[in-house]
């Protein structure tokens, strides 16, 4: 058995993260964000400061989709999953990496940090969201 990996579906996967993520967290959920977070919003980053984030996060999502790209992958060998559409796939190993992963980590940073539920709410939405649009186009790629 050989996992079927796309490097191209790996690469478009990542942008359409990049992509949406700049969405979310400027035009869609922005000023929200950076007050549950405490930042001062009259205070503008440094540009080099913010080309270095944009590229960690741009790394961080290519290393993402790559390792999602191998789950989703691998899941194709489990029994009954073959010949479940695409689609619900798809969907499936998002919901279940959110709820894995990310639901628990944003727990801890409400436990532990003192996060807001509104925060918690913000970013675990973002993470299932995100990884749906990536699952979608990595499914389909390595269908």
């Amino acid at each position: 058995m050989s996992l079927n990996i796309s490097y191209t579906a790996i690469l478009v996967a990542a942008i359409a993260g990049f992509v949406f993520s700049a969405i979310w967290y400027t035009a869609l959920f922005g000023k929200t964000w950076a007050k549950e977070m405490g930042f001062d919003m009259n205070q503008k980053p440094e540009p080099g400061f913010m080309v270095k984030s944009l590229v960690m996060q741009f790394i961080g999502l290519l290393l993402l989709s790559y390792v999602f790209t191998h789950n989703i992958a691998a899941w194709q060998f489990v029994p009954g999953t073959k010949d479940a559409p695409w689609i619900a796939n798809a969907i499936s190993a998002a919901v279940f990496t959110c709820v894995g992963f990310y639901v628990p980590t944003e727990l801890g940073r409400v436990a532990w940090e003192r996060k807001s539920w509104k925060l918690f709410i913000i970013n675990v939405s973002y993470h299932l969201i995100s990884l749906i649009i990536m699952a979608l186009i990595i499914t389909k790629w390595i269908q």
